[in-house]
Protein backbone atom coordinates (compact mmCIF):
# COMPACT_ATOMS: atom_id res chain seq x y z
CA UNK A 1 0.00 0.00 0.00
CA UNK A 2 2.93 2.47 0.37
CA UNK A 3 3.49 2.33 -3.05
CA UNK A 4 -0.31 2.99 -4.02
CA UNK A 5 0.26 6.47 -1.66
CA UNK A 6 3.68 6.79 -2.81
CA UNK A 7 1.95 7.05 -6.50
CA UNK A 8 -0.91 9.95 -5.05
CA UNK A 9 -3.66 7.19 -5.01
CA UNK A 10 -5.82 7.73 -1.48
CA UNK A 11 -5.17 4.48 0.73
CA UNK A 12 -8.17 3.99 3.00
CA UNK A 13 -8.77 1.26 5.92
CA UNK A 14 -12.60 1.34 5.32
CA UNK A 15 -14.03 2.01 1.53
CA UNK A 16 -16.62 5.14 1.38
CA UNK A 17 -18.29 6.17 -1.63
CA UNK A 18 -15.31 7.58 -3.36
CA UNK A 19 -13.72 4.35 -3.24
CA UNK A 20 -12.95 3.32 -6.74
CA UNK A 21 -11.18 -0.35 -5.87
CA UNK A 22 -11.22 -2.73 -2.92
CA UNK A 23 -8.40 -5.02 -1.91
CA UNK A 24 -8.85 -7.89 0.09
CA UNK A 25 -7.79 -11.47 0.51
CA UNK A 26 -8.24 -15.34 0.59
CA UNK A 27 -6.67 -18.61 1.12
CA UNK A 28 -5.41 -20.59 -1.50
CA UNK A 29 -8.06 -23.94 -2.23
CA UNK A 30 -10.66 -22.70 0.56
CA UNK A 31 -13.79 -21.67 -1.03
CA UNK A 32 -15.77 -18.83 0.22
CA UNK A 33 -19.52 -17.88 0.16
CA UNK A 34 -21.19 -15.54 -1.81
CA UNK A 35 -22.76 -14.25 1.69
CA UNK A 36 -19.17 -13.50 2.71
CA UNK A 37 -16.95 -12.74 -0.33
CA UNK A 38 -16.84 -8.68 -0.65
CA UNK A 39 -17.60 -8.72 -4.28
CA UNK A 40 -21.19 -9.51 -3.86
CA UNK A 41 -21.53 -8.05 -0.30
CA UNK A 42 -19.00 -4.58 0.16
CA UNK A 43 -21.83 -2.43 -0.60
CA UNK A 44 -24.30 -4.00 2.04
CA UNK A 45 -21.31 -4.25 4.40
CA UNK A 46 -20.10 -1.05 4.04
CA UNK A 47 -23.37 1.23 3.25
CA UNK A 48 -22.01 2.02 -0.14
CA UNK A 49 -24.46 3.66 -2.90
CA UNK A 50 -22.14 1.92 -5.77
CA UNK A 51 -20.19 -0.50 -6.33
CA UNK A 52 -15.86 -0.72 -6.11
CA UNK A 53 -13.98 -3.16 -8.27
CA UNK A 54 -12.71 -5.39 -5.90
CA UNK A 55 -9.60 -7.36 -6.26
CA UNK A 56 -8.71 -10.47 -4.49
CA UNK A 57 -4.87 -11.24 -3.19
CA UNK A 58 -4.99 -15.19 -3.13
CA UNK A 59 -1.34 -16.45 -2.44
CA UNK A 60 0.15 -20.03 -4.15
CA UNK A 61 3.33 -22.10 -3.23
CA UNK A 62 4.86 -22.34 -6.33
CA UNK A 63 5.11 -26.46 -5.76
CA UNK A 64 1.08 -25.92 -5.51
CA UNK A 65 1.10 -24.16 -8.61
CA UNK A 66 2.79 -26.71 -10.31
CA UNK A 67 0.89 -29.88 -8.85
CA UNK A 68 -2.31 -27.78 -10.05
CA UNK A 69 -1.05 -27.29 -13.43
CA UNK A 70 0.20 -31.09 -13.85
CA UNK A 71 -3.35 -32.09 -12.85
CA UNK A 72 -4.95 -30.21 -15.14
CA UNK A 73 -2.71 -30.68 -18.19
CA UNK A 74 -3.43 -34.78 -17.47
CA UNK A 75 -7.33 -34.26 -16.67
CA UNK A 76 -7.74 -31.72 -20.57
CA UNK A 77 -5.81 -34.62 -22.45
CA UNK A 78 -8.46 -37.57 -21.36
CA UNK A 79 -10.87 -38.31 -24.15
CA UNK A 80 -13.72 -38.74 -22.85
CA UNK A 81 -12.94 -36.81 -19.93
CA UNK A 82 -13.12 -38.16 -16.56
CA UNK A 83 -15.74 -36.28 -14.47
CA UNK A 84 -13.79 -36.94 -11.45
CA UNK A 85 -10.83 -34.51 -12.32
CA UNK A 86 -13.08 -31.57 -11.82
CA UNK A 87 -14.49 -31.94 -8.66
CA UNK A 88 -12.68 -28.67 -6.35
CA UNK A 89 -14.40 -27.84 -2.74
CA UNK A 90 -16.78 -25.31 -3.36
CA UNK A 91 -17.76 -25.74 -7.23
CA UNK A 92 -20.82 -27.02 -8.37
CA UNK A 93 -21.51 -30.74 -9.76
CA UNK A 94 -21.75 -29.19 -12.87
CA UNK A 95 -18.38 -27.16 -12.93
CA UNK A 96 -16.58 -29.58 -15.88
CA UNK A 97 -18.72 -28.04 -18.53
CA UNK A 98 -17.13 -24.86 -17.68
CA UNK A 99 -13.63 -25.97 -16.91
CA UNK A 100 -13.59 -28.38 -19.88
CA UNK A 101 -14.67 -25.87 -22.04
CA UNK A 102 -12.53 -23.08 -20.75
CA UNK A 103 -9.15 -25.60 -20.42
CA UNK A 104 -9.49 -27.07 -24.09
CA UNK A 105 -9.58 -23.21 -25.26
CA UNK A 106 -7.34 -21.31 -22.93
CA UNK A 107 -4.96 -24.47 -21.84
CA UNK A 108 -4.25 -25.68 -18.00
CA UNK A 109 -3.91 -21.71 -17.02
CA UNK A 110 -7.70 -20.87 -17.89
CA UNK A 111 -9.11 -23.95 -15.95
CA UNK A 112 -7.04 -23.15 -13.06
CA UNK A 113 -8.31 -19.24 -12.95
CA UNK A 114 -11.81 -20.29 -13.45
CA UNK A 115 -11.91 -22.75 -10.67
CA UNK A 116 -10.14 -19.88 -8.78
CA UNK A 117 -12.28 -17.01 -9.52
CA UNK A 118 -14.92 -19.15 -8.46
CA UNK A 119 -13.45 -20.24 -4.94
CA UNK A 120 -12.41 -16.66 -4.03
CA UNK A 121 -15.99 -15.70 -5.24
CA UNK A 122 -14.11 -12.64 -7.13
CA UNK A 123 -13.67 -12.29 -10.49
CA UNK A 124 -10.10 -9.94 -10.58
CA UNK A 125 -7.88 -12.18 -8.67
CA UNK A 126 -4.26 -11.35 -8.03
CA UNK A 127 -2.38 -14.96 -7.60
CA UNK A 128 1.00 -13.88 -5.86
CA UNK A 129 3.08 -16.66 -6.61
CA UNK A 130 6.28 -17.83 -3.98
CA UNK A 131 7.23 -18.90 -0.45
CA UNK A 132 8.26 -16.58 1.69
CA UNK A 133 9.05 -13.93 -1.09
CA UNK A 134 6.99 -13.36 -4.02
CA UNK A 135 8.17 -14.98 -7.51
CA UNK A 136 5.63 -13.40 -9.67
CA UNK A 137 1.87 -12.49 -9.89
CA UNK A 138 -0.59 -13.58 -11.86
CA UNK A 139 -3.66 -10.95 -13.08
CA UNK A 140 -6.91 -12.87 -13.68
CA UNK A 141 -10.22 -11.09 -14.70
CA UNK A 142 -13.53 -11.70 -16.57
CA UNK A 143 -12.30 -12.57 -20.09
CA UNK A 144 -9.95 -15.15 -18.70
CA UNK A 145 -6.62 -12.50 -19.00
CA UNK A 146 -3.40 -13.84 -16.57
CA UNK A 147 -0.86 -11.65 -17.27
CA UNK A 148 2.23 -11.39 -14.75
CA UNK A 149 3.69 -9.11 -13.01
CA UNK A 150 7.37 -10.37 -12.29
CA UNK A 151 8.85 -9.79 -8.42
CA UNK A 152 12.13 -9.41 -6.37
CA UNK A 153 12.22 -5.91 -7.32
CA UNK A 154 10.56 -2.91 -5.93
CA UNK A 155 9.39 -2.69 -9.95
CA UNK A 156 6.88 -5.80 -9.09
CA UNK A 157 4.32 -3.81 -6.78
CA UNK A 158 4.39 -0.40 -8.39
CA UNK A 159 3.74 -3.26 -11.94
CA UNK A 160 0.98 -4.46 -9.43
CA UNK A 161 -0.54 -0.87 -8.69
CA UNK A 162 -0.27 0.54 -12.09
CA UNK A 163 -2.45 -2.54 -13.77
CA UNK A 164 -5.07 -2.11 -10.74
CA UNK A 165 -4.98 1.55 -11.45
CA UNK A 166 -5.75 1.03 -15.03
CA UNK A 167 -8.18 -1.42 -15.07
CA UNK A 168 -10.42 0.58 -12.62
CA UNK A 169 -9.36 3.44 -14.96
CA UNK A 170 -10.93 2.05 -17.96
CA UNK A 171 -14.96 3.03 -17.25
CA UNK A 172 -17.70 1.13 -18.90
CA UNK A 173 -19.11 2.11 -22.68
CA UNK A 174 -22.11 0.56 -22.88
CA UNK A 175 -24.61 3.25 -21.84
CA UNK A 176 -26.66 2.42 -24.90
CA UNK A 177 -29.76 4.54 -25.58
CA UNK A 178 -32.55 3.59 -28.26
CA UNK A 179 -32.85 6.00 -30.63
CA UNK A 180 -36.21 6.94 -33.26
CA UNK A 181 -37.83 5.75 -35.64
CA UNK A 182 -38.32 1.69 -34.98
CA UNK A 183 -37.78 -0.56 -37.92
CA UNK A 184 -40.55 -1.70 -39.71
CA UNK A 185 -40.53 -5.74 -39.83
CA UNK A 186 -41.12 -5.29 -43.29
CA UNK A 187 -37.82 -3.21 -43.96
CA UNK A 188 -36.27 -6.33 -41.46
CA UNK A 189 -37.32 -8.94 -43.43
CA UNK A 190 -36.57 -7.42 -47.09
CA UNK A 191 -32.72 -6.82 -45.61
CA UNK A 192 -29.94 -9.86 -46.95
CA UNK A 193 -27.87 -8.79 -44.07
CA UNK A 194 -29.97 -10.90 -41.07
CA UNK A 195 -29.39 -13.97 -43.01
CA UNK A 196 -26.00 -13.49 -43.48
CA UNK A 197 -25.43 -12.97 -39.93
CA UNK A 198 -26.77 -16.03 -39.32
CA UNK A 199 -24.66 -18.03 -41.71
CA UNK A 200 -21.98 -16.34 -40.43
CA UNK A 201 -22.53 -17.72 -37.15
CA UNK A 202 -22.87 -21.35 -38.34
CA UNK A 203 -19.76 -21.23 -40.53
CA UNK A 204 -17.85 -19.81 -37.68
CA UNK A 205 -19.07 -22.71 -35.58
CA UNK A 206 -17.90 -25.21 -38.06
CA UNK A 207 -14.26 -23.56 -37.49
CA UNK A 208 -14.31 -23.67 -33.73
CA UNK A 209 -14.17 -19.94 -33.46
CA UNK A 210 -16.78 -19.19 -30.87
CA UNK A 211 -16.72 -21.41 -27.16
CA UNK A 212 -19.69 -21.94 -25.35
CA UNK A 213 -20.81 -19.22 -23.04
CA UNK A 214 -19.85 -19.21 -19.35
CA UNK A 215 -22.20 -19.71 -16.71
CA UNK A 216 -22.34 -18.75 -13.54
CA UNK A 217 -25.00 -21.19 -12.36
CA UNK A 218 -22.48 -24.37 -13.96
CA UNK A 219 -19.47 -23.13 -11.68
CA UNK A 220 -21.24 -22.24 -7.91
CA UNK A 221 -25.03 -21.63 -7.02
CA UNK A 222 -25.43 -17.89 -6.48
CA UNK A 223 -28.92 -16.97 -5.19
CA UNK A 224 -28.38 -13.50 -6.16
CA UNK A 225 -26.09 -11.45 -8.33
CA UNK A 226 -27.77 -8.32 -8.35
CA UNK A 227 -25.69 -5.80 -10.07
CA UNK A 228 -22.66 -7.63 -9.40
CA UNK A 229 -22.35 -9.61 -12.16
CA UNK A 230 -24.23 -10.93 -15.19
CA UNK A 231 -25.64 -14.99 -15.05
CA UNK A 232 -24.12 -15.61 -18.17
CA UNK A 233 -21.49 -13.98 -20.81
CA UNK A 234 -20.98 -15.27 -24.10
CA UNK A 235 -16.94 -15.29 -25.68
CA UNK A 236 -17.21 -12.84 -28.23
CA UNK A 237 -19.41 -10.52 -30.81
CA UNK A 238 -19.04 -10.20 -34.71
CA UNK A 239 -21.16 -7.11 -36.37
CA UNK A 240 -21.54 -6.51 -40.27
CA UNK A 241 -22.39 -2.72 -42.58
CA UNK A 242 -26.15 -2.74 -43.35
CA UNK A 243 -26.43 -0.34 -46.21
CA UNK A 244 -29.98 -0.13 -45.97
CA UNK A 245 -29.72 1.48 -43.04
CA UNK A 246 -26.69 2.87 -42.95
CA UNK A 247 -26.37 0.87 -39.41
CA UNK A 248 -24.36 -1.93 -38.15
CA UNK A 249 -26.07 -5.26 -37.56
CA UNK A 250 -24.32 -6.74 -34.60
CA UNK A 251 -24.97 -9.92 -31.99
CA UNK A 252 -26.49 -9.15 -28.62
CA UNK A 253 -25.02 -8.92 -25.43
CA UNK A 254 -24.23 -12.28 -23.27
CA UNK A 255 -25.22 -11.38 -20.32
CA UNK A 256 -28.80 -10.31 -21.06
CA UNK A 257 -29.56 -13.43 -21.62
CA UNK A 258 -27.60 -16.93 -23.22
CA UNK A 259 -26.71 -16.52 -26.33
CA UNK A 260 -24.71 -19.13 -28.47
CA UNK A 261 -23.02 -17.23 -30.81
CA UNK A 262 -22.72 -20.39 -32.60
CA UNK A 263 -26.32 -20.44 -34.05
CA UNK A 264 -27.67 -16.97 -33.71
CA UNK A 265 -31.33 -16.01 -34.33
CA UNK A 266 -32.79 -12.45 -35.38
CA UNK A 267 -33.57 -12.21 -31.92
CA UNK A 268 -29.87 -11.96 -30.94
CA UNK A 269 -29.36 -9.45 -33.65
CA UNK A 270 -29.39 -5.56 -32.70
CA UNK A 271 -28.93 -2.45 -35.44
CA UNK A 272 -26.20 0.15 -34.19
CA UNK A 273 -26.24 3.11 -35.45
CA UNK A 274 -23.49 5.58 -34.12
CA UNK A 275 -22.06 6.66 -30.93
CA UNK A 276 -23.69 8.90 -28.87
CA UNK A 277 -22.26 12.68 -27.97
CA UNK A 278 -21.08 12.20 -24.23
CA UNK A 279 -19.20 8.70 -25.78
CA UNK A 280 -21.13 6.61 -23.28
CA UNK A 281 -22.35 4.10 -24.71
CA UNK A 282 -23.73 3.13 -28.77
CA UNK A 283 -26.97 4.47 -30.20
CA UNK A 284 -29.49 1.62 -30.77
CA UNK A 285 -32.48 1.22 -33.32
CA UNK A 286 -35.38 -1.16 -32.41
CA UNK A 287 -36.81 -3.41 -34.65
CA UNK A 288 -40.77 -3.93 -35.09
CA UNK A 289 -41.70 -7.88 -33.79
CA UNK A 290 -38.25 -8.43 -32.69
CA UNK A 291 -36.92 -9.22 -29.17
CA UNK A 292 -34.74 -6.04 -28.46
CA UNK A 293 -31.69 -6.49 -26.66
CA UNK A 294 -29.07 -4.64 -26.11
CA UNK A 295 -25.63 -5.03 -28.30
CA UNK A 296 -22.25 -6.78 -27.36
CA UNK A 297 -20.42 -5.17 -24.88
CA UNK A 298 -17.64 -4.27 -27.67
CA UNK A 299 -20.62 -2.32 -29.44
CA UNK A 300 -19.24 1.34 -29.10
CA UNK A 301 -15.46 0.39 -30.58
CA UNK A 302 -17.25 -1.59 -33.04
CA UNK A 303 -18.90 1.25 -34.80
CA UNK A 304 -16.80 3.98 -33.30
CA UNK A 305 -13.70 2.85 -35.50
CA UNK A 306 -15.30 3.80 -38.57
CA UNK A 307 -14.94 7.35 -37.26
CA UNK A 308 -11.06 7.01 -37.81
CA UNK A 309 -11.11 5.01 -41.44
CA UNK A 310 -12.35 6.49 -44.83
CA UNK A 311 -15.92 5.40 -46.81
CA UNK A 312 -16.04 4.29 -50.16
CA UNK A 313 -18.62 4.03 -52.86
CA UNK A 314 -20.44 0.66 -52.65
CA UNK A 315 -20.66 -0.67 -56.14
CA UNK A 316 -23.09 -3.77 -57.51
CA UNK A 317 -22.21 -7.00 -56.67
CA UNK A 318 -21.05 -6.18 -53.15
CA UNK A 319 -17.74 -5.08 -54.37
CA UNK A 320 -16.80 -1.01 -53.23
CA UNK A 321 -14.45 1.96 -54.79
CA UNK A 322 -12.78 4.89 -53.30
CA UNK A 323 -13.41 7.38 -55.56
CA UNK A 324 -17.02 9.12 -56.23
CA UNK A 325 -19.37 7.29 -57.88
CA UNK A 326 -22.85 7.06 -59.81
CA UNK A 327 -25.40 4.77 -60.78
CA UNK A 328 -26.20 5.58 -64.49
CA UNK A 329 -26.43 9.29 -64.39
CA UNK A 330 -28.79 8.34 -61.35
CA UNK A 331 -28.78 8.76 -57.62
CA UNK A 332 -25.30 8.43 -56.02
CA UNK A 333 -24.38 5.25 -55.27
CA UNK A 334 -23.58 5.18 -51.69
CA UNK A 335 -20.76 5.80 -49.66
CA UNK A 336 -20.53 3.12 -46.60
CA UNK A 337 -17.53 2.65 -44.29
CA UNK A 338 -13.64 1.10 -45.52
CA UNK A 339 -14.61 -2.08 -43.39
CA UNK A 340 -17.65 -4.21 -43.96
CA UNK A 341 -17.47 -6.88 -41.11
CA UNK A 342 -16.21 -6.99 -38.10
CA UNK A 343 -15.35 -10.04 -35.93
CA UNK A 344 -14.26 -10.69 -32.33
CA UNK A 345 -13.14 -13.81 -30.28
CA UNK A 346 -11.32 -15.03 -27.24
CA UNK A 347 -8.91 -15.91 -29.92
CA UNK A 348 -4.89 -15.60 -31.12
CA UNK A 349 -3.44 -15.88 -34.14
CA UNK A 350 -0.11 -18.25 -34.80
CA UNK A 351 0.53 -16.83 -38.25
CA UNK A 352 -0.75 -14.93 -41.16
CA UNK A 353 0.08 -14.41 -44.77
CA UNK A 354 1.56 -10.67 -45.05
CA UNK A 355 0.28 -10.76 -48.74
CA UNK A 356 -3.18 -10.60 -48.24
CA UNK A 357 -3.63 -9.95 -44.52
CA UNK A 358 -2.00 -6.75 -42.54
CA UNK A 359 -1.64 -7.06 -38.90
CA UNK A 360 -2.18 -3.64 -37.10
CA UNK A 361 -0.73 -3.41 -33.40
CA UNK A 362 -1.98 -1.73 -30.49
CA UNK A 363 -0.05 0.61 -29.06
CA UNK A 364 2.70 -1.11 -26.85
CA UNK A 365 1.56 0.22 -23.83
CA UNK A 366 -1.99 -2.25 -24.22
CA UNK A 367 0.82 -5.47 -23.80
CA UNK A 368 1.89 -3.89 -20.84
CA UNK A 369 -1.38 -2.52 -19.10
CA UNK A 370 -4.19 -4.35 -20.90
CA UNK A 371 -7.69 -3.23 -20.73
CA UNK A 372 -11.01 -5.06 -21.08
CA UNK A 373 -14.03 -5.46 -23.10
CA UNK A 374 -16.97 -2.94 -23.41
CA UNK A 375 -14.60 0.23 -21.82
CA UNK A 376 -13.49 3.77 -23.31
CA UNK A 377 -9.86 2.35 -22.91
CA UNK A 378 -10.16 -0.25 -25.32
CA UNK A 379 -12.29 1.34 -27.78
CA UNK A 380 -9.57 4.12 -27.69
CA UNK A 381 -6.71 1.43 -28.66
CA UNK A 382 -8.59 -0.78 -30.80
CA UNK A 383 -10.07 2.75 -33.16
CA UNK A 384 -6.11 3.66 -32.92
CA UNK A 385 -4.79 0.63 -34.40
CA UNK A 386 -7.17 0.09 -37.12
CA UNK A 387 -6.52 4.10 -37.61
CA UNK A 388 -3.02 3.21 -38.38
CA UNK A 389 -3.89 0.41 -41.14
CA UNK A 390 -2.41 0.93 -44.71
CA UNK A 391 -5.00 -1.56 -45.73
CA UNK A 392 -7.76 0.24 -44.26
CA UNK A 393 -6.23 4.13 -45.03
CA UNK A 394 -6.06 2.96 -48.42
CA UNK A 395 -9.26 1.27 -50.00
CA UNK A 396 -7.04 0.40 -52.91
CA UNK A 397 -4.60 -1.81 -51.06
CA UNK A 398 -5.33 -5.54 -52.40
CA UNK A 399 -5.10 -6.96 -48.52
CA UNK A 400 -8.58 -7.24 -47.67
CA UNK A 401 -8.18 -8.73 -44.07
CA UNK A 402 -7.06 -6.51 -41.32
CA UNK A 403 -6.47 -8.28 -37.49
CA UNK A 404 -5.21 -6.82 -34.19
CA UNK A 405 -4.75 -8.31 -30.25
CA UNK A 406 -6.14 -7.61 -27.25
CA UNK A 407 -3.75 -8.57 -24.97
CA UNK A 408 -5.16 -11.17 -22.31
CA UNK A 409 -8.36 -10.75 -24.03
CA UNK A 410 -8.90 -11.84 -27.73
CA UNK A 411 -8.45 -11.14 -31.25
CA UNK A 412 -10.44 -8.15 -33.38
CA UNK A 413 -10.50 -9.45 -37.37
CA UNK A 414 -12.57 -6.56 -40.14
CA UNK A 415 -12.56 -7.15 -43.81
CA UNK A 416 -13.25 -4.75 -46.42
CA UNK A 417 -15.77 -5.20 -48.95
CA UNK A 418 -15.14 -7.80 -51.65
CA UNK A 419 -17.22 -8.15 -54.78
CA UNK A 420 -19.66 -11.20 -54.78
CA UNK A 421 -18.84 -12.31 -51.81
CA UNK A 422 -21.22 -12.22 -48.61
CA UNK A 423 -20.23 -10.65 -45.04
CA UNK A 424 -17.42 -12.31 -43.46
CA UNK A 425 -16.70 -14.95 -46.08
CA UNK A 426 -13.34 -13.61 -46.92
CA UNK A 427 -12.45 -13.92 -43.89
CA UNK A 428 -13.61 -17.52 -43.23
CA UNK A 429 -11.59 -18.08 -46.66
CA UNK A 430 -8.50 -16.82 -45.48
CA UNK A 431 -8.92 -19.30 -42.70
CA UNK A 432 -9.20 -21.92 -44.62
CA UNK A 433 -6.46 -21.26 -46.94
CA UNK A 434 -4.27 -20.77 -44.32
CA UNK A 435 -3.44 -16.81 -44.96
CA UNK A 436 -5.02 -16.06 -41.49
CA UNK A 437 -4.32 -18.97 -38.98
CA UNK A 438 -6.27 -19.08 -35.64
CA UNK A 439 -4.67 -20.08 -32.45
CA UNK A 440 -6.29 -21.57 -28.85
CA UNK A 441 -3.77 -19.22 -27.25
CA UNK A 442 -4.10 -15.72 -26.29
CA UNK A 443 -1.26 -13.53 -26.26
CA UNK A 444 -0.66 -12.07 -22.62
CA UNK A 445 2.10 -9.59 -23.03
CA UNK A 446 4.47 -8.29 -25.34
CA UNK A 447 4.72 -10.39 -28.34
CA UNK A 448 5.72 -10.00 -31.93
CA UNK A 449 5.51 -11.75 -35.70
CA UNK A 450 8.36 -12.58 -37.61
CA UNK A 451 8.78 -14.14 -40.91
CA UNK A 452 9.25 -18.27 -41.42
CA UNK A 453 9.10 -20.98 -43.84
CA UNK A 454 5.55 -22.36 -43.53
CA UNK A 455 4.70 -25.07 -46.25
CA UNK A 456 6.99 -23.18 -48.43
CA UNK A 457 5.28 -20.21 -48.24
CA UNK A 458 6.37 -16.41 -46.01
CA UNK A 459 4.66 -16.18 -43.79
CA UNK A 460 4.72 -13.85 -40.66
CA UNK A 461 4.50 -16.42 -37.15
CA UNK A 462 4.01 -15.43 -33.77
CA UNK A 463 6.82 -15.15 -31.09
CA UNK A 464 6.67 -14.00 -27.57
Amino acid sequence: MRTAGARGHLVQEEPSDATDAILTTARFGEPLTWRNAPFFQARRRYGLHRSPTVFTVVHVRPGELAELTAHFERALAKDPPDLADYVFPGLASTAHRTLIEQGRRGGPMLAIERMMQTQAMCLRLIVVVGEERADYAIHFDLVGSHSRSEGNSRAFYDDIILRLATSVSAHDVAKHVVVPPVIARATWLSLSTPPAMRQASLEFATRSFFTEMVRIADLNTVPALGDAIASQYSEGCFATWEPGLSALVATTTGSARPVDKRNITDDELAVITGVQPDEEGSAVQNVEGKRNDPPSSEAFEMIDMDRALPTVVLATQGGATSGPGTSGGKDPLPRVPVIRSKLHGHRGVSAYDPRCVEYAPMAPEYFWYPVTCGTLGQAIGVKEAFARSAALQNPDDPRQVVFTILPGHGVFIVEKWAAGKAPFEVIWEYMDAGYLRIDTRVPQGPEFFAPAQVGGTTVNERGE
